[in-house]
Order: C-alpha cells, then structure tokens, then sequence
C-alpha cells in the first residue's frame, strides 16, 4: 500500500486505544472535517447537532462494541473508516424541506465520496489487498441506512440477501458487521427512543441470521438462479431456475486507462466488440462532447449482434449502475446471459496509460469519472468480476 494509506490504517485504534483526532486531520482529513463541522442536522434525530460532532460520537461507540473489539485488524480498520466517513454525504445532501433539515440519499452519495477520497487521496486502489478494504468501507456506508429500515421493507429476506451478496466481491463485507456499525450510529446521537432504534438493528440481524446471510453471503445453487432470484423470477431463494440464455455478452467497466483493449486482446481476442472508443473516432465525437449519437450508434450495433445471437463485448467505461442497467436489460430482452468485468489499476498507472492512447481523456474528467465511479454489484447481472490490471 501507498505510504498514506498505511499512515492512515495506522491511525485506526486498537481495542483501549483512543482516537487521535489531531492526527487524522494532519494526514489530509481537516477539510472534510470542517465541512462536517459546517453541516447541521435535523434534531429531532439528532440532538447533537452537526454532523461532525455525531461522526466523533460514533466513533468512541464503535470503539466499545464487541462487534469491534472482536474483530480482526482488516475488519476494525474497515469499520473505523466506515465509521469516520458514514455521513460524508450530509455535506451536499442536506437541505431543507418542508421546514425540516433532511438529507436525501446521503449514504449512497457518501459512499462515492469516499471512494474517491480513498482511491485518490490515500491511494487505496490497483491491488486485490487495497481493493478489498475500501469497497468494504464503502459498502458499509452506503447500506448502513438499510439497517433500520428492514423491519417495514416489503420484501425484507430479497433485500438481506442483495445487500450481503456483496461480501462475494468485497471482500470481508458482511451484515453483521453493517449492524455494528449501525449499533454505534444509533448510540452515537441525542435522539428519540434508543432502545427503539436499536431494537431495528437487533432485528436485522436476527434476520440476517435466519437467511443464512448474517455472517457471509448466501449461497445459491448456481449465479443463474441467484440472478434470478435477485431479478425477481422467483421468490423462493433455494430454487434451481433453467438457463434458457444463449450465449454471453460481456460488459467491461473501469475507468480510461485501465487496460479494457489489451485486457480483450489477452482474453476474448476472437469476439466481435462494441467499442464506444472507436465509434467516437468514427463520428468524430471528443470523449468531453455529447455522447448521445455515440451511444446510440453502440445501441445499434449491439442490436445488429443480439438478433445473430452473436456474443460480444460491450467495450465503454459504464462506471454507473443505472449506465449498466440500460445495457444488460438490452441483453438480456434479447436472451443473452451478461457477464460484467470491471478492471482496476493504480492511479498513476493509470494517467501513463491513457496518455499514451490515441484519443487521450482530460485528467479532469477522469477525476470526475472517479468521483462518480459506482462499483458493479453482484446482483447486477448473472456474473460480476473485479479485476486489477
């Protein structure tokens, strides 16, 4: 790992040890935390006022739950981070609304920002080892809402299992450990009804448990009958589904400069491939112009090859999960099985790269790519693989 990155894990705390504050925000964090700082909450919820002040109190209680101090080294450092960046997403989410302060879809957004602070700024990125410890941070973050939530969720066991399936990818995710780090969120606040709240947390995880997906994900029968299950094809999570798919698509993701072209010259040289790159050279589109009529034109080559039940490759950055969704479901109206890869490397292996392409991308925009950049998830489709390059 990157020096940084290994000053900051150093800096998680042991079980007794106390959290160095003045050496966090000395390591590049003094920023984010005036912004928290800045940020009030709603305090019917929280009595404690702004966000950076709730963030503190939830780490002191994450650091006296068992869940932690239980846990191995990879696992605490995960939940401290997770912990220190859970509501960063307060930041540009909160508003006001109907009198109230409210802050909409702030776990989701606080797990790009994080992800972005953590790829780019402390260099966790380009290895299995760096990969793993991140998503898991930004996993916790990003479901750590779902928590309390479970007990009124219509279909509470379908949503239990998405969210641990991504443990098969991330590494050391688990739903046990997101109700640690929920425990601690519910007792770090001034707030109504505790013991309420907390009793939401005990029910998920009692749940959890009952699914077989407390403490791992789920294990289906097969990636096709888990798709469908997550598709909604059946309720019944232990029954085999027959594939009636004729053949596979492969959709890459990944930012530029990750290797997508030589990764399908290593392993899918033969395959016919829409590529997004070549289509904008073609038209004569920058990648900074409306990609509108590029996107298009892919639709329709892809079409051409769907109808031949022809597979290939879905050759585009799809750093978005509503970018992918569009793509599968267009594969898969038309009975193609999609597998999605997503290729990863280091930062600066990645700036070399792509100045070295023909149609070179603004590091700008990269970084903007980055700071949008959502992970494929395991419930996406039938196959997802992360791969460092």
């Amino acid at each position: 790992m990157s020096p940084i990155a290994e000053r900051l894990l150093s800096l998680v705390p042991a079980p007794g040890e106390e959290i160095r504050w003045e050496a966090l925000a000395e390591i590049g964090l003094a920023p984010l935390f005036s912004g928290m700082a800045a940020t009030m909450q709603n305090p019917f919820y929280h009595g404690e006022g702004d966000v950076l002040t709730h963030t503190g109190m939830v780490c002191e209680e994450l650091l006296r739950d068992e869940g932690y101090r239980g846990a191995d080294l990879f696992m605490r450092q995960a939940l401290f981070l997770a912990a220190l960046l859970h509501d960063v997403g307060k930041i540009k989410c909160t508003r006001i609304e109907d009198g109230q302060l409210r802050s909409p879809y702030h776990a989701s957004k606080g797990a790009l920002t994080a992800r972005r602070l953590l790829w780019r700024e402390f260099g966790l990125c380009g290895t299995y080892e760096a990969q793993s410890l991140r998503e898991v941070v930004c996993s916790l973050i990003r479901y750590h809402s779902a928590v309390p939530y479970m007990m009124h969720h219509e279909n509470a066991e379908w949503r239990l299992l998405r969210i641990a399936s991504c443990g098969e990818l991330a590494d050391g995710f688990t739903l046990k450990a997101l109700c640690t780090l929920e425990r601690a969120d519910m007792r770090g606040r001034y707030g109504n009804d505790l013991a309420a709240s907390l009793e939401k947390v005990a029910y998920c995880e009692m749940l959890a448990e009952e699914c077989g997906c407390l403490e791992a994900p789920y294990r289906f029968c097969d990636p096709y009958s888990q798709w469908g299950y997550m598709r909604k094809k059946t309720a019944w999570r232990g029954q085999p589904l027959f594939r009636e798919s004729w053949g596979e698509v492969i959709l890459l993701s990944g930012l530029p400069g990750t290797g997508k072209d030589t990764w399908i010259r290593k392993h899918h040289p033969d395959l016919p491939m829409v590529s997004l790159d070549e289509i904008r050279q073609r038209l004569h589109v920058l990648p900074t112009d409306k990609q509108a009529p590029v996107v298009a034109a892919a639709q329709e080559e892809a079409r051409a090859l769907l109808r031949k039940k022809q597979p290939f490759i879905w050759n585009a950055t799809s750093i978005t999960g509503d970018l992918r969704s569009k793509q599968i479901d267009l594969f898969e109206q038309y009975g193609a099985s999609v597998k999605t890869v997503f290729l990863e490397t280091e930062w600066e292996e990645e700036l070399r790269r792509n100045a070295g392409r023909q149609a070179v991308v603004p590091v700008p925009v990269i970084e903007s790519m980055l700071s949008r950049l959502e992970m494929p998830e395991r419930f996406e489709c039938e196959e997802v693989q992360w791969e460092i390059t």
